[in-house]
């Protein structure tokens, strides 16, 4: 394991608790990632996010299973880089990890944190809207991760054939997506239970009306089918559920073919 990599895993050890997201207001009527949210956004997703923690470790677990050597480990809309760091703990230089973000404070951000492995060559944060352009990468595993929600729908299943187009055979694309119910029913349901979790980790109705008022048009949510038949539509042809938790989803979709032998470790 190269210094730069240890030196990376002592500084997410032990790394300050995040600010707090608590009354936090968007700046403006129409959401966007600014440096205000760059600043409490684990917090934000620690309180918005029902079994966040849960949610990261299967992502890794499973994504461990079809990382190969020499690849790529990709990261659309990175944010800071959270979801990487498991890869990068357990694979250090075996790979290189491609993180893009549409947000100029986010990726930032991100670029702070893994400044050390940026210096080696190890990381990459691209600054980029996948609207406009796809990244060039050769990936074993690509992380999708609250992302496509925040994409225009006439957008996703271009990314999404570009990202089947860019993955070795034998490799996945980890999807998570906040989803609308089958039916007026279960969605209202679900969103009823959503809105309780969100006032019992701390935040006030206010800030979340405010904050869903803000997000609408922004993010904006299919349901959990259309999801999956546009992963398939994609190119994938495997592809399963593997969390779910009142109206988020995660999926894997897998593409044919085979790989050689799994890295373990850096």
């Amino acid at each position: 394991m190269t210094n730069a990599v240890a030196n990376q895993q002592t500084a997410e050890s032990q790394t300050a608790s995040p600010a707090s997201s608590l009354g936090h207001m968007p700046a403006a009527s129409r959401w966007e990632f600014d440096e205000s949210v760059a600043n409490v956004f684990d917090d934000m997703l620690a309180r918005s996010i029902p079994q966040l923690q849960a949610m990261r470790e299967t992502i890794s677990q499973t994504g461990a299973r079809f990382v190969r050597a020499k690849t790529d480990i990709v990261d659309l809309g990175c944010s800071l880089g959270a979801a990487m760091v498991p890869f990068i703990e357990r694979f250090g230089r075996a790979n290189r990890y491609i993180g893009v973000e549409a947000s100029v404070p986010m990726a930032t951000a991100c670029r702070e944190r893994f400044k050390p492995l940026i210096d080696e060559g190890v990381v990459d944060i691209c600054l980029g809207d996948l609207r406009e352009r796809y990244p060039d990468v050769d990936a074993s595993v690509t992380l999708c991760i609250l992302t496509l929600m925040f994409t225009p729908i006439e957008h996703r299943f271009r990314i999404l054939a570009d990202a089947f187009e860019r993955t070795r055979p034998g490799g996945c694309f980890l999807l998570v997506e906040k989803v609308l119910g089958d039916d007026p029913q279960t969605n209202g349901i679900l969103t009823d239970l959503y809105y309780d979790y969100k006032r019992r980790m701390g935040y006030t109705q206010e800030e979340i009306d405010r904050k869903r008022l803000s997000l609408e048009g922004v993010l904006v949510p299919v349901t959990a089918t259309w999801n999956e038949e546009m992963l398939r539509h994609a190119g994938f042809e495997h592809v399963e559920c593997f969390w779910r938790c009142l109206n988020f989803s995660g999926w894997m979709a897998v593409k044919n073919g085979q790989q050689s032998a799994t890295v373990t470790s850096a």
